[in-house]
């Protein structure tokens, strides 16, 4: 049962805060596969630079094994990581990800546990999709757990969602809120440093793409 606002680990969230419009079954909605991409080029470039900063593709030095939280068919990178285990709701959409070295159809709203062991990646990314979460506190928590300590969590974030199963304190926020409701979900899991928010695309043009990252305690 997705929370209300009314339990101690999201204290001062409202009432249905994390709730959507469309309380199906998401596997109902996810069972289309959406081969589509939702940012413009821009904005897309832009994550791939933030991983690339970070020094989580395939161009910074050693080995990397990522997890692409919430994933589809491409996951951005300007270069790819050795190692990136892509997990998300549609099987057809994941096979199609050329970048995938692993896949994993998991719905985290079902079960917010992440299927990996402990310390088991170098980073984790998330791009556009943080607004679906019911249970992102307990998401993001397990996150925490299967991240090695100093990894970073990279979640970027648009303007454009599936307003049906967008959260709904989501759809009543705008993205300065946004960046603040991440950081304390983030905050509040225990597991990480303090989060930093930054916009990564030049104000006014094309779709805007925030980052919120913090690194694993």
């Amino acid at each position: 049962m997705p929370p209300t606002g009314d339990g101690d680990r999201y204290a001062g969230f409202p009432p249905g805060f994390f709730q959507r419009a469309d309380e199906r079954p998401d596997a109902l909605f996810y069972a289309p596969p959406r081969l589509v991409t939702h940012l413009d080029d821009a904005a897309i470039a832009a994550v791939g630079e933030l991983y690339a900063e970070l020094g989580i593709d395939g161009a910074a030095p050693g080995p990397r094994r990522v997890l692409d939280l919430m994933s589809s068919w491409v996951s951005h990178f300007q270069t790819p990581p050795a190692e990136l285990v892509v997990l998300g709701m549609n099987a057809e959409e994941l096979a199609a990800n050329p970048a995938a070295t692993e896949r994993c159809v998991h719905d985290l709203n079902a079960d917010p546990r992440v299927p990996l062991p402990d310390d088991d990646v170098d980073a984790v990314v998330c791009c556009v999709s943080i607004d679906y979460l019911t249970q992102p506190i307990e998401v993001l928590a397990d996150v925490g757990r299967v991240l090695r300590p100093g990894g970073p969590l990279a979640i970027t974030f648009s303007n454009r969602c599936f307003p049906t199963k967008a959260v709904r304190g989501w759809l009543a926020t705008d993205d300065r809120q946004h960046g603040a409701i991440i950081s304390e979900l983030i905050r509040r899991t225990g597991r990480f440093t303090e989060p930093t928010v930054t916009l990564r695309t030049p104000p006014g043009t094309g779709d805007p793409l925030y980052a919120v990252v913090a690194t694993a305690l």
